[in-house]
C-alpha cells in the first residue's frame, strides 16, 4: 500500500524544521505507521477522518502490548502528528489532545563511582594508537557530560585549546560552550598529535573533519563508541555494561554531589528545561549521610 503523501510531508517537517535526528524521525514515523495499520486492521475510518473516540480504543490496545514508557512515546508521536495535520488544514481538531500520558516510575540510570571510573582509565594502554583515542573519548564523555551523538559530531575546529572549551552542537542544532579541564585538553591534544594522524593513514578516500575516528580512519559512529565502552567495561572486570548515558549521568551527579548548582548543570548538559536536569539530583548515600550529620538540628546538644 502506498504511503499517504502527508506522511512524507510530516517527515520533511521533522527533519527540516524541527532538526530531529534520523533515529528520532524513524521512531516517529514507525509510531504513526503502527497507528495507521491499527486503523486498517480494525476497520476504522482513515486517519484523517477518525472520531475522538478512536484514540481511547488505541490506548487500550497499546496498554495490552507495551509498558507505560513506550505507550507515552507513541502517544506523543501521534499528538505531534495530528497537531501538524491541524496546522496544515488536514483536520479541524487533534483527537489525541484528550488522551493523558500514563504515569511512569522515575527510573534513574546507574551511575559510576570514582573507583569504577579509575578502573576504566587504568586498563587503557595509552602506548597504542587505539588506546590514546579511547582514553581521550573516556575523558571527554565523563569529564564534560556531553551526549554520545554530540561527541561523534565534534570537529577538530570545535576544540578551543586556548580558552579551554569546546563548541557542542546539541539537540535542535543549538550550540553551547562547554569548558574542558586541563586533563581533558591534554588527552585530546595527545590524541590529535599521536593517534588521529595514524588512523587517518587507513583512510584512502578523504580527510574527515570529525575529531574522533575509527580504526579505518572514518568518523566514529555512536554504535562504535558503545562497542568501545563495552570492551573497556569487560576488560576492567566490571559486572555490568556501560552506556554513554551512564557516563553523562555520572558526570552530572558528581557535580551536584560536590555542590554544583542545578542551573549550572543544566547549562553544561544542554537541557532546555530545568525539570529535565532534576533527575540527576539524587545524591549518593555517602553525600546524604554527610549532609545529615552536618545539619542534624540537635547535633550540638549533648545527650543527657
Amino acid at each position: 500500500m502506498t504511503k499517504p503523501k502527508v506522511f512524507q510531508e510530516f517527515r520533511d517537517f521533522l527533519e527540516n524544521e524541527r532538526s530531529y535526528s534520523a533515529y528520532t524521525i524513524k521512531s516517529y514515523m514507525k509510531d504513526i505507521a503502527d497507528f495507521n495499520n491499527y486503523l486498517i486492521n480494525n476497520d476504522f475510518p482513515l486517519f484523517l477522518e477518525i472520531s475522538n473516540n478512536v484514540p481511547r480504543y488505541y490506548l487500550s490496545y497499546l496498554n495490552q502490548k507495551y509498558k507505560a514508557k513506550s505507550v507515552n512515546r507513541k502517544l506523543s508521536s501521534l499528538r505531534s502528528f495530528y497537531r501538524f495535520l491541524v496546522q496544515n488544514g488536514y483536520r479541524d481538531n487533534n483527537p489525541f489532545l484528550e488522551i493523558n500520558s500514563m504515569k511512569t516510575p522515575q527510573a534513574l540510570p546507574k551511575r559510576l563511582y570514582e573507583d569504577e571510573i579509575e578502573k576504566l582509565f587504568s586498563i587503557i594502554d595509552v602506548n597504542t594508537v587505539i588506546g590514546i583515542r579511547d582514553y581521550a573519548i573516556l575523558e571527554m564523555l565523563y569529564g564534560t557530560g556531553i551526549r554520545v551523538s554530540e561527541l561523534c559530531g565534534l570537529k577538530i575546529q570545535d576544540i578551543d585549546f586556548y580558552n579551554n572549551n569546546i563548541i557542542v552542537l546539541g539537540k535542535g542544532n543549538k550550540e553551547r560552550y562547554v569548558p574542558i579541564h586541563q586533563k581533558i585538553k591534554s588527552a585530546v591534544y595527545d590524541y590529535i598529535q599521536y593517534s588521529r594522524l595514524d588512523l587517518l593513514k587507513n583512510n584512502k578516500k578523504n580527510v574527515p573533519e570529525a575529531l574522533f575516528l575509527n580504526f579505518k580512519g572514518f568518523p566514529l559512529l555512536v554504535r562504535g563508541v558503545r562497542v568501545i565502552l563495552d570492551k573497556l567495561a569487560e576488560k576492567a572486570g566490571l559486572e555490568f555494561s556501560i552506556s554513554p548515558h551512564m557516563l553523562r549521568h555520572s558526570f552530572a551527579t558528581s557535580l551536584i554531589d560536590n555542590g554544583a548548582d542545578l542551573r549550572s548543570v543544566q547549562e553544561l548538559l544542554g537541557h532546555e528545561n530545568l525539570s529535565t536536569t532534576q533527575i540527576y539530583t539524587h545524591v549518593s548515600k555517602e553525600a546524604l549521610k554527610k549532609g545529615y550529620d552536618a545539619f542534624f538540628p540537635r547535633r550540638d546538644k549533648e545527650k543527657k
